[in-house]
């Protein structure tokens, strides 16, 4: 008796050749569902209907067609047990040598803009995940592929191996087969969890999963195995990004570009002048604001033109050609903007080895971050409130002018994506001072300080955490800093505003920390 195969299939990529190769070149019978059933007659192939198969109609709108005894016996019978195969001949079920399903598109269909409750209902599978959990359970007599790149390969399996599926491979397509299944019910569940969630309540159990986007050549050292993964069926992120050139991303470039994306975030409304950040070590060493993007760019630049060298730079506007032009002046390790012209595109080919990505939506980050430790991993939601100078509190007597206000929120904003603790000296909406991830914060203001050099003279300071005393508001006021902005929030808050009053420096608190680690 030739061998069957069911094919019930949502993506129908490669359904037609996949189904021809099994049936003129490997003689098996075909059963199927629904519009596959359908594909493959108006291809001229022979196929039975499932409901034919079973003698049971297809019920409720379609949502019970392979719920059957016919079907999941045929595909759960061990073939070397006695009595199984009794079962099956007595209930005259054929045994299923080949289950090739894909799901309903649910990760599709909740993406789309305005999908209601109800329709992302309809498209949980039930029948599908069934057929593909009871296949790979029993990989040790039946073949299941849940993904179009599977077919060809399976064919080929076929073609060395007598027309008989190795049980190394079966068990590998068994293992995609749960991880596949796994990955749905994580799209399904946290869907659910945040139609019904209560705003900043992290669920009870949570999973993730995603699927290798490529493997990296190492993690951040050479030692260090590291691969790429996507989460959800649907390519968003960096992995919705278009690299036009340069060589494969490392597992380093991906962590600074987020970090390069985070700041860029912040000035990505169409109202905010065109900005430029470039990150070394997962720390801005320059970010700048400008007429024009060459002008942000090279602002950032000279910011710290010694730690840009080797930099990610992230920019809020189109690449024109100015400032590819400038680019291609130092070595750079990525580029990312929304959009490359083409004229800049052709510069910065003389530079083929600098990556160069395209990213349309810079302003969209992960709702949560993890963080693995021993026995397990933290989950906190993503640090993504937007700074509102009008709820700030201007807490000296001297009050900072709209100029000043300005830059104090563009140090602030900077801040934020610095390593902890963390303080941004800036004047003209460039960073001139950096102090990242000190064991002490007077430690970092020294290093921001030192680095503004003689530019300090009446620029701005922010610090992400408060200041325990009031020995940085003197440092600083000592150095020339006109006005800070902090989250206040320490017991001795009143030290550090008695004395930026008695050296007559404007100060800020925000209400918000910012801390980075």
């Amino acid at each position: 008796m030739a061998r069957l195969a069911l094919l019930s299939v949502s993506n129908k990529t490669g359904l037609i050749d996949l189904a021809r190769s099994l049936v003129e070149e490997f003689g098996f019978d075909l059963i199927s569902s629904g519009g596959t059933a359908q594909a493959l007659k108006e291809a001229g192939l022979p196929v039975t209907k499932v409901s034919d198969y079973t003698g049971s109609p297809e019920i409720l709108g379609g949502r019970v067609k392979t719920l059957h005894p016919r079907i999941h016996g045929g595909i759960l019978a061990r073939r070397d047990e006695p009595q199984d195969i009794a079962d099956l001949e007595a209930q005259q079920i054929r045994p299923i040598d080949l289950v090739v399903v894909n799901l309903y598109p649910f990760e599709a269909t909740i993406a789309k803009t305005g999908v209601t409750l109800p329709e992302a209902i309809e498209q949980i599978d039930i029948g599908g995940p069934a057929m593909i959990r009871a296949s790979a359970k029993n990989f040790a007599h039946l073949t299941v592929l849940c993904n179009s790149d599977q077919y060809n390969s399976y064919l080929e399996e076929l073609r060395q191996h007598n027309g008989v599926a190795s049980l190394a491979f079966r068990q590998t397509c068994a293992l995609q087969a749960f991880k596949h299944t796994a990955s749905y019910d994580r799209a399904i569940s946290a869907y659910l969890e945040n139609q019904g969630a209560q705003t900043g309540v992290l669920p009870d159990a949570f999973t993730l999963t995603g699927q290798q986007v490529q493997p990296l050549r190492y993690g951040e050292n050479p030692h260090q195995e590291a691969a790429w993964y996507q989460t959800g069926a649907t390519p968003t992120g960096w992995a919705a990004a278009t690299k036009l050139q340069g060589k494969e991303l490392s597992y380093n470039n991906l962590v600074d570009l987020e970090a390069a994306r985070s700041i860029i975030a912040e000035f990505a409304d169409p109202e905010s002048d065109p900005t430029a950040t470039i990150i070394k070590h997962n720390n801005p060493c320059g970010s700048a604001m400008g007429a024009t993007l060459l002008e942000a760019y090279e602002k950032a630049f000279n910011a710290d033109s010694i730690s840009a060298f080797g930099g990610i730079v992230a920019l809020n506007r189109p690449i024109d050609a100015p400032t590819a032009t400038a680019m291609t002046k130092t070595f750079l390790e990525c580029v990312v903007a929304p959009v490359c012209n083409p004229d800049a595109q052709e510069i910065l080919q003389g530079k083929s080895k600098v990556r160069v990505l395209t990213l349309s939506d810079l302003t969209t980050g992960a709702l949560q971050q993890v963080k693995a430790i021993a026995g397990g991993f933290l989950v906190q939601a993503a640090d993504d409130i937007v700074a509102d100078v009008n709820q700030w509190n201007l807490v000296t007597e001297k009050k900072p002018t709209p100029e000043q206000l300005a830059e104090l929120l563009f140090a602030w904003k900077i801040c934020k994506h610095v390593k902890s603790n963390a303080i941004v000296v800036s004047r003209d909406r460039t960073t001139i001072g950096v102090g990242a991830g000190q064991m002490n914060r007077v430690g970092s203001v020294k290093i921001a300080l030192e680095q503004a050099g003689e530019q300090v003279q009446g620029a701005i300071l922010a610090s992400d955490g408060f200041f325990p005393f009031d020995d940085s508001v003197r440092t600083a006021a000592a150095a020339g800093i006109s006005a800070i902005v902090q989250p206040g929030g320490s017991l001795r808050d009143q030290e550090s505003i008695d004395a930026a009053n008695e050296l007559g420096i404007v100060m800020a608190f925000t209400g918000i920390r910012h801390f980075l680690h």
